[in-house]
């Protein structure tokens, strides 16, 4: 994966606003059933994934992704990004045209890794 500082000059508060922003957009287009939107939110990796059986935008649809919740904690690492919303949690990471969705619909699991409805290889 190839992903590229957002900006050099954005605060960490920027980017962390900006990356909740996008993880906001997704879950609001899967629930206005606007797959074209959602997809555009995805990482190419994800995008890809989630294309394995049908085109993205109506596979993203039936990915049961939750509602869109209040964003309760956004932290950036670098050029990653962990948004916690009340019933989700996204990940992100930056590309030269912003941030992108890695994963979504992610729920953690004790001591493993977060079990996400969508996510890329």
């Amino acid at each position: 994966m190839v992903v590229a500082s957002i900006s050099g000059c954005a605060t960490v508060g920027d980017q962390e606003g900006a990356a909740a922003g996008v993880a906001a957009r997704l879950l609001s287009a899967v629930e206005a059933g606007d797959g074209d939107a959602a997809c555009a939110a995805l990482a190419p990796e994800t995008a890809k994934s989630v294309a394995e059986d049908e085109p993205c935008p109506e596979a993203i649809l039936d990915k049961s992704l939750p509602r869109p919740g209040q964003v309760v904690e956004t932290s950036v690492y670098g050029q990653w990004a962990q948004v916690k919303l009340t019933d989700d949690t996204i990940f992100l990471a930056a590309f030269p045209e912003g941030w992108r969705v890695v994963a979504a619909g992610c729920t953690p699991q004790a001591s493993r890794p977060y079990d996400c409805s969508v996510e890329g290889d």
